[in-house]
């Protein structure tokens, strides 16, 4: 397999895949932002593995070809169904170290979080998450789950579009001489696209984990290194908060809406607000194809609403956050203020990646996983290759908050997986990356596919976000895609968004990875052509 070369594909078009269920034939969809990961997936698809070990090998050389996205020091969440049926969640969101003082924090800071920097750094979680996915459904070893990853890493990838569009972001927030500012700009000239990414430190941290299993990144010499660099840059985390880590696996959280059971993941995720907006559109009688013209006023106004109530008060449901009833139940007028600062989207784009996989046994899994902002904290150890979250940067400051940073507590969070079940039967696999907006994409990309749409179709729609799109954006404030329909932009002015148009499929609504699944068994399958991404059926002899 050459890294040397990525296929293309035009700027509107969807990557799609379709096929029908054939007897004696064993199948596995896999669809990501990006045609290095789905090749990845592909290739321990081929050796025997299933839905779930293509989505770790994919996360994997996400991590590697995607790092304004996503990092072996990120976060992950996910959903993983079996083929018995049974669903689960899998939150490996890490949380603030031992050391975290809120008081010192305001004394750097004042009185919100920083964005950037060491401080906003938190136990990496993706790693471990892996782990539990594997536990759950995973079949391969460790090293033959990371071998495309590592091959990227050493060897290179060119860069993306999306890649090339975040280096010109970031590249004038950077320090001359720090890890992150020698890999997107090596030699002080800025990578263009096409050009070789190579990581060659990040290759060798990869090559510890596939020997010693994700233990290795949390615990003995690399787990030293890792937080030698973390304490060089300013953090508090030590090794004993790597140690300490387990992801959380749980039931999801599910509702029946429409005919049909809506899954998420739970707080502290904001998973509670697709469900929200979906039951609102629900109460309100809208069918999908009126939720999507002249009911997104509906959708607008309880999606506005979700937002402040994750901001104001979801929270880690371990130490004091609000529940998931409660979460959807509660007033949004009743939430204390919450600066527009700390509320911004500050776009939709840029923080996280989704996968989504099938097998046709049943098995099935949306997995998200993020470093938060491009390439999060922006701390790089250039001695592992790992590049930080900045997810801590999600905390309050702000006396009595269920969300204060404070000791062990993970921060709110925006990552939120999704599938849908018709009976007992998963009808719906889907992966967003949007931020603070992926319930809003969710929402509009579900009701797409609700309304009978292919799966082409419903990633490619126009899409629409609200809420303050940076931190100095007044708080009613829209994106729209420029070819959206005008009963969408008359439907947003009339629930008082000031609407600013956007270019066509724009990276700032997100990217959707998404699979549908006929009551025959067929796959539907489309990468969103917003991204970089690509779709892949593996078809092998039942044994």
């Amino acid at each position: 397999m050459s890294s040397a070369a990525a296929p293309t594909t035009s700027s509107t078009t969807a990557p799609a895949v379709q096929a029908r269920a054939r007897a004696g034939v064993h199948r596995s969809v896999l669809v990501t932002p990006h045609w290095a990961a789905t090749r990845a997936g592909e290739e321990v698809l081929a050796a025997g593995g299933s839905a779930v070990d293509a989505a770790i090998a994919a996360a994997a050389a996400l991590s590697v070809v995607y790092p304004h996205n996503t990092s072996l020091g990120g976060d992950l969440v996910a959903l993983v169904r079996t083929a018995d049926g049974r669903i689960r969640c899998v939150n490996a969101t890490g949380p603030a170290g031992a050391a975290t003082d809120a008081t010192a924090l305001r004394g750097r800071h004042g009185g919100e979080m920083p964005v950037r920097g060491a401080d906003t750094v938190t136990v990496p979680g993706a790693v471990r998450g892996w782990e539990a996915l594997a536990t759950v459904a995973g079949r391969l070893p460790w090293a033959q789950l990371l071998a495309p990853a590592i091959r990227w890493a050493r060897e290179g990838v060119p860069v993306s579009r999306s890649l090339h569009r975040a280096i010109g972001h970031t590249l004038p927030d950077l320090k001359t001489g720090e890890g992150l500012a020698e890999l997107l700009a090596p030699g002080g000239r800025p990578l263009r696209h096409g050009e070789l990414l190579v990581q060659s430190a990040l290759a060798e941290t990869l090559v510890q984990v596939a020997a010693g299993g994700p233990s290795a990144f949390y615990t003995g010499d690399l787990a030293a290194r890792l937080v030698d660099g973390l304490r060089a840059a300013g953090s508090p985390l030590r090794t004993d908060d790597l140690a300490a880590f387990t992801p959380e696996v749980t039931d999801p959280l599910v509702r029946d809406v429409a005919g049909r059971t809506v899954v998420t993941s739970p707080p502290n995720t904001q998973g509670f607000a697709l469900l929200r907006t979906l039951a609102a559109a629900e109460a309100a009688g809208l069918t999908p194809e009126r939720a999507l013209s002249a009911g997104v006023e509906v959708l607008a106004r309880e999606l506005y609403a979700c937002g402040l109530l994750r901001d104001g008060v979801l929270a880690d449901l371990r130490t004091g956050g609000p529940s998931a009833d409660d979460l959807m139940t509660m007033d949004a007028g009743e939430v204390p203020d919450v600066p527009v600062a700390r509320r911004a989207l500050n776009t939709a784009s840029g923080d996280t990646v989704g996968i989504s996989a099938v097998d046709d046994d049943g098995t099935a899994v949306s997995l998200i996983q993020s470093v938060y902002g491009h390439f999060g904290s922006f701390v790089l150890d250039p001695a592992t290759g790992v590049l930080f979250q900045n997810r801590g940067s999600s905390f309050s400051l702000e006396q009595g908050s269920p969300n204060l940073a404070a000791p062990g507590r993970r921060p709110s969070h925006t990552l939120m997986p999704v599938m849908t079940l018709r009976g007992d039967r998963v009808e719906t696999v889907c992966s967003v990356m949007g931020g603070k907006a992926q319930p809003q994409v969710h929402a509009q990309v579900l009701l797409q596919s609700f309304a009978g749409r292919t799966a082409a179709e419903s990633v490619s729609a126009p899409r629409w976000v609200v809420g303050p799109l940076d931190r100095t954006d007044p708080p009613e404030g829209a994106r729209l895609e420029a070819d959206a329909d005008d009963a969408v932009a008359d439907a947003l002015d009339a629930a008082g968004f000031a609407v600013t148009t956007i270019p066509a499929t724009d990276e700032d609504t997100g990217q959707v990875n998404l699979v549908l699944i006929s009551p025959d068994g067929g796959f539907d399958a489309a990468a969103d052509p917003r991204a970089d991404g690509t779709c892949v059926l593996v078809e092998r002899r039942s044994s």
